[in-house]
């Protein structure tokens, strides 16, 4: 059931050009806080109404995790009709979000220049794999080439010496999405500020890059290099949830007092009292494989139920390991109401999980359930002006084979 938008994007309105994950995760996220999220597919639909198992045609797995709050629409734009309509539409909208590469959008008319003569105050985002000036301009990206290039895949041949890894989730798409949705919130606040518009680029490789090299560039932040790359807390080889006698745990002490009360509650006082190694917050840094080492020794003697009333009665950081299955009925995130079942109206139930962000005031909520191929489009089309007839008539003609709005 629809309800009306409470959040803080309110009356915003989003062009949504953008497929797989990277762009429809960030459009998602602005819809969640109050925006109308028109999203424009070809007769084909996003590449990711086909990603996983799905209870009815179009609706898979990884789809329903990032359309949520949005409105679809199918357009032919090798059409007279369908042109116009996106014409309409981008002269509505105050935002025009897209991951097509730059050259197919220029071919289809809708690059900057050809956007901004329809809208001048148009805030543009444009999320690309490479940034533009560099030697991989306009290439294609992907998940993987970007965990790739960023240097994240070699960061697990850093942690155990063997070869480089893709981290088992979409890191990549979903880090540069929230880069671009900030991208657009920030814009958007410029020009509620200037009145102007602008061309926002937001691409993956560099994104990324600079979300991994925070703590990894380490030594290498001066120059000459003080030493290694990546940072030998979060690198440590033995940095992992600690197996206890009947399962796993996650124990993270901070401070001197709580380093030795972890040890002291495991039977090991000496630890903090006569070696040098972990006396200080300098120290333990030096020597971070060995003390993981020994806290993994220490964790052994315990289960994990003894070692979180232990440690939760010591104030000290500690949760138990969870297995992907146990995620999905943890007491607090379905107790907080943040993972929960919905009912899709195509006749299906499924989990979903609300914004995690809350405001006060203007609370994020959803209000629309992960739309249907083409579910709106005669909805939107008369919105913009066009007759029943027309816009039923232009729906059915985006449906046929060979209708596009890709690059």
């Amino acid at each position: 059931m629809v309800s009306s938008s409470t959040g803080p994007l309110a009356g915003v309105k989003i062009l949504d050009l953008s497929t797989v994950v990277l762009g429809p995760y960030a459009t998602q996220l602005l819809g969640d806080m109050g925006a109308d999220v028109v999203k424009v597919e070809n007769g084909a639909g996003d590449i990711m109404r086909q990603a996983g198992p799905s209870p009815v045609p179009g609706m898979g797995a990884i789809y329903m995790g990032c359309n949520r709050n949005k409105r679809a629409v199918l357009l032919d734009l090798k059409t007279s009709d369908g042109v116009e309509a996106m014409q309409r539409l981008v002269r509505q909208s105050d935002v025009f979000f897209t991951n097509v590469r730059m050259d197919g959008l220029r071919r289809l008319g809708l690059g900057y220049d050809e956007v901004k003569k329809l809208r001048e105050e148009i805030i543009y985002v444009h999320c690309s794999g490479y940034g533009a000036g560099g030697v991989h301009e306009g290439k294609p990206a992907y998940d993987d080439l970007i965990q790739a290039g960023s240097g994240v895949a070699d960061l697990f041949h850093v942690r155990d010496g063997g070869p480089p890894r893709y981290m088992p989730a979409l890191m990549a798409d979903k880090v540069s999405g929230l880069h671009a949705a900030y991208a657009a919130i920030a814009g958007l606040f410029a020009k509620q500020r200037t009145g102007q518009g602008q061309f926002i680029e937001a691409p993956m490789l560099e994104s990324f890059t600079a979300f991994n090299l925070v703590e990894n560039l380490y030594g290498h932040t001066f120059v000459p290099p003080l030493t290694q790359m990546a940072y030998t807390r979060s690198s440590s080889i033995n940095r992992m949830p600690y197996p206890t006698k009947d399962g796993y745990i996650s124990i993270i002490p901070y401070s001197d007092a709580q380093w030795i009360t972890f040890f002291e509650l495991g039977g090991r006082p000496e630890i903090m009292t006569t070696d040098p190694r972990f006396s200080t917050y300098a120290a333990r840094t030096a020597n971070i494989g060995a003390l993981y080492q020994v806290v993994g020794e220490v964790a052994a003697t315990k289960t994990t139920d003894d070692w979180l009333k232990l440690l939760g009665k010591a104030d000290i950081p500690a949760a138990r390991c969870a297995t992907l299955q146990e995620v999905l009925d943890d007491e607090h995130l379905r107790g907080s109401g943040f993972i929960h079942e919905r009912q899709h109206p195509a006749g299906f139930p499924y989990i979903a999980m609300q914004h995690p962000v809350k405001f006060s005031e203007t609370p994020a909520v959803i209000r629309r359930e992960p739309p249907l191929l083409g579910e709106h489009t005669v909805e939107v089309l008369r919105e913009l002006g066009f007759s029943n007839a027309d816009a039923k008539r232009i729906a059915a003609a985006a449906r046929k084979p060979g209708g596009r709005t890709g690059a």
